[in-house]
């Protein structure tokens, strides 16, 4: 094997003298003769204020209480898919029901907590709102109540 030639070697230590002197030449761009700036102000005339949310915010929802709306959004969203579930069987189906329940728990408000806590609240919704869906959806899922199709929560 040979020896790099004096000229291969200085080649080669070229680049490196140029990135050396492009870190001295930045090296001083943070000293400066002016004082910091503080991040927050210190001006005695500076004021900040926040106005209390106005009447026309609207409330934000309860999210341990099922509202009439979501219950019916519950329903249209298990009328919707009962056909793909019947064509699913019922144990994939089941993995489908707990699917559109977290969705539309995400959808109305976070209720995910309220179906954590109690998952028969997805029976009492249904029951009040649309008893018809409810006991196609139990056929459907061969459970014997909603809640009992629900994993995960």
């Amino acid at each position: 094997m040979t020896a790099p030639s004096p000229r291969r070697r200085a080649f080669s230590a070229l680049p490196l003298a140029a990135a050396c002197a492009l870190l001295a030449a930045c090296g001083n761009a943070l000293e400066t003769d002016q004082p910091a700036v503080p991040a927050t102000p210190t001006d005695p005339g500076f004021e900040m204020t926040i106005a209390p949310p106005s009447s026309s915010v609207t409330d934000v929802p309860d999210p341990d209480r099922i509202s009439p709306e979501a219950a019916t959004a519950l329903c249209d969203t298990i009328r919707a898919d009962l056909d793909s579930w019947r064509d699913q069987g019922s144990i994939i189906a089941r993995v489908s029901f707990n699917g559109a329940v977290h969705n539309w728990a995400v959808r109305n408000g976070g209720l995910n907590d309220a179906v954590v806590r109690d998952r028969s609240v997805v029976d009492t919704a249904t029951t009040t709102q649309c008893p018809d869906v409810r006991d196609r959806a139990l056929e459907v899922l061969d459970v014997p109540d909603l809640a009992a199709a629900l994993a995960g929560f």
